[in-house]
């Protein structure tokens, strides 16, 4: 039999399967599709080249990770080199982040120093006063920050990684001239005011409106917004608020978010007083409140009723830089960590000596390491004018908030009693890294962020294949091929997925871990949409899972590309990256495969529901419903 007619006649067999299965819509399209043509193979008309959602079809797409990017040239490098060392003998000699701490605001000196040194323009052009530093630059540059104060990382951060960030991306030639010098030199300070009381997770739901006047002249802006960082010394805000928006062909109104730029100074503008917080107590965080403000209509930041796309840009365009921040603070405590292990002696030898400790620093280690290479792979995608890094970026958020904080207690852990005390900072800096799960999209929606954005990709795909199934127009041993992968997958066997050529041979077990879990992603994904179609979004047991696999499949494909680049380097670190590599991967497939399991296993899915039914009963009792143990 021939080669096409063996594909003619698998293929009709899977025409047959696919109409019995009872497959009709998956999920809707995705909002946003890249067109970018690349070399590797992927559906027609899906054309990502994010590993991550590729990630969710079970497609290995390694060209925007493999090898380890870098995007910065030789001059780049030596500028930034140039900037570090000033930088850190600053905050070892001249900021006091125990002061900052007692006094609740920045000291006046750091302050002086930090706009010196350019710290509140980094990323603003030169020619408008700023550093101009690329992404990379950028995330260097606060990796510097996050090691010895969050709390002044905090406010540089809510300045201009979001504050401003909309105008920067957003803004117009006239706008970018009028506020980017002042807000670069560190004259004035910005915030960015999204969160209300009645909307936070739930962004789109805020109340806050701005109306256009009749002469279209301004808008009168109207309402508060709370924990807001900046909030209560700010002088510009990008301000987000409902707007009246007219169909010009049905000339139905509907109200839609909008952005825009404002002004203390326009009136109406009010902060609460600094709100009393568990950590980064130096970072301002107030209400803002807006009564009959009134914006110029030229304060518009984006096109009316684009607000929540302008939002979710700023969002994940700034959240490359946290992952750098928290590196350094991870570096700063391991630092202290390991100084106190070689140093306490118990038992007659150091505590560096025994298993118990050993085992904490090593997975302290793998935690910076992996969180440093998804924070300088995602700044280098960036540079390099990569499209689609939004699940890349919403991972390092996840990732390194997390790890920080299990880096920062196990680090607390070692130090003992001495830990627990002021005098060695460890405990402050543990408070200051709880927010960090929790701000600029918390941990567990941006969970099920990755996972259904993931899982949308993966259902646009499975629906453009089933359409090629049955259209006499598709190229049947192509369509042969991807069925006969899918099937492959299905039954468990490799479909031959390889990363020969970008690992060290030292490495190739680990290149074998992560080609094994992306053939175990994607059978798993295509059951599960399968099986519950766009129900699958109601299915938030199952999502948490799949983003929690999909988490580890991205961290063991960072450290397996960075580990192979300190190899060709020649790097004198090469041999003890290779081990941080090897033992991370070993662990994170264990992980990979056990979320997987519980994502699609019947047996999990009674685990699932007994949870609900224990959650359901504690919230209509409002509270423990158990008898206590002594029955009274």
């Amino acid at each position: 039999m021939s080669r096409l007619i063996r594909s003619r006649v698998t293929l009709e067999r899977w025409r047959r399967l696919w109409t019995k299965s009872g497959l009709r819509v998956l999920l809707p399209p995705s909002a946003a599709v890249m067109d970018r043509k690349v070399k590797y193979s992927r559906p027609a008309g899906l054309g990502s080249t994010s590993f991550v959602t590729n990630l969710f079809s079970g497609h290995l797409v390694p060209e925007n990770l493999f090898p380890f990017p870098s995007a910065l040239s030789a001059e780049e490098a030596q500028s930034l080199q140039a900037m570090l060392e000033p930088c850190a003998r600053f905050f070892q000699e001249v900021n006091d982040a125990a002061a900052n701490e007692r006094l609740g605001s920045i000291e006046e000196k750091t302050l002086a120093g930090l706009k010196e040194m350019g710290c509140f323009g980094l990323q603003v052009p030169q020619e408008l006063g700023g550093v101009g530093l690329t992404n990379t630059q950028y995330a260097r540059m606060v990796e510097v920050v996050g090691r010895h104060d969050l709390g002044v990382g905090i406010c540089l951060g809510a300045h201009q990684s979001i504050g401003f960030k909309g105008i920067l991306l957003f803004g117009t030639k006239s706008q970018k001239e009028k506020y980017l010098p002042r807000l670069a030199s560190g004259e004035i300070f910005a915030a960015f005011c999204l969160t209300e009381p009645s909307s936070g997770s739930d962004a789109a739901s805020i109340q806050t409106t701005a109306e256009l006047s009749p002469c279209e002249t301004f808008y009168t802006l109207n309402g508060g917004k709370i924990w807001i960082s900046n909030g209560g010394t700010a002088e510009i805000f990008t301000v987000f608020a409902k707007t009246p928006i007219k169909n010009i062909t049905t000339g139905e109104v509907t109200h839609k978010i909008s952005a825009f730029i404002v002004e203390r100074a326009f009136g109406g503008v009010t902060s609460g007083p600094p709100e009393k917080k568990m950590g980064i107590r130096c970072s301002n965080t107030a209400e803002v409140h807006f009564d009959s403000v009134k914006v110029p209509a030229e304060n518009l930041l984006g096109a009316p009723g684009k607000g929540f796309k302008v939002a979710m840009a700023i969002l994940n365009n700034g959240r490359f830089g946290m992952a750098s921040a928290l590196a350094g603070t991870m570096k700063g405590i391991i630092l202290k960590a390991v100084d106190h292990a070689a140093n306490r002696k118990q038992f007659g030898s150091p505590i560096s000596s025994y298993g118990a400790i050993q085992e904490k620093v090593a997975r302290m280690a793998m935690l910076l390491y992996v969180t440093e290479a998804m924070a300088y792979v995602l700044s280098a995608n960036m540079d390099a004018g990569v499209p689609d890094y939004k699940l890349e970026a919403a991972i390092s958020k996840i990732f390194a908030s997390e790890a920080a904080w299990a880096v920062t207690d196990e680090g607390l852990q070692i130090l003992g009693g001495m830990g627990y005390m002021q005098e060695a900072g460890v405990e402050r800096v543990l408070r200051d890294l709880r927010i960090f799960r929790i701000f600029e999209g918390t941990n567990d929606i941006l969970r099920l962020f990755v996972a259904l954005s993931g899982l949308e990709y993966a259902g646009e795909e499975l629906r453009s294949l089933k359409k090629k199934i049955f259209s006499p127009q598709g190229k049947m041993e192509a369509l042969c091929q991807e069925l006969g992968r899918r099937a492959k997958r299905k039954v468990g066997i490799p479909t031959g997925l390889s990363l020969q050529g970008f690992v060290h041979p030292d490495l190739n077990d680990c290149a074998a871990l992560v080609t094994r879990a992306i053939d175990l992603f994607g059978e798993a994904v295509e059951s599960l949409l399968l099986k519950y179609g766009p129900a699958v979004a109601e299915q938030q047991f199952l999502l948490k899972r799949v983003a929690d696999a999909a988490i580890d499949s991205y961290a063991m494909a960072v450290a397996l590309s960075r580990a192979p680049n300190a190899v060709s380097l020649g790097q004198p670190s090469a041999e003890h990256e290779k081990l941080l590599c090897r033992t991370w991967c070993y662990e994170a497939f264990q992980r990979v495969r056990e979320s997987l399991q519980q994502a699609t296993a019947p047996r999990w899915k009674k685990s699932f529901a007994d949870m609900k039914l224990i959650s359901d009963a504690l919230v209509q009792n409002q509270g423990p419903v158990a008898a206590h143990p002594l029955g009274f």
